[in-house]
């Protein structure tokens, strides 16, 4: 069986990175939520799908519930769950496999 050793730093600043993501997604969105209102200039739609993708999808979420934005087209209204799930199943997997190898 191969042993996988990660380093606590390394889970760490993956955590990180992933909530920087969230946090940048959530922005973004209340930003565009922001210029949509004003008539300003707007994030591109490929840009917060983007960074949802990325990583953000949950902050991408909360943006979309709280802010009341991009909730009708389809891309984001089923996409970013979709994202969500599937980050969220590869997070689970990922512990999973870590505490499989430690185990050995």
């Amino acid at each position: 069986m191969m042993q996988m050793n990660i380093e606590p730093e390394t889970v760490k600043a993956a955590v990180i990175t992933i909530a920087a993501v969230n946090v940048l997604a959530f922005l973004m969105y209340g930003a565009d939520k922001g210029a949509a209102k004003n008539g300003a200039w707007r994030i591109s739609e490929k840009a917060l799908l983007t960074v949802a993708f990325l990583g953000g999808a949950a902050g991408s979420l909360a943006a979309m519930k709280i802010f009341r934005h991009k909730t009708r087209k389809p891309a984001f209204a089923v996409g970013v769950p979709l994202m969500l799930a599937l980050q969220a199943v590869l997070a689970a997997a990922a512990v999973f496999l870590m505490t499989r190898a430690s185990a050995f």
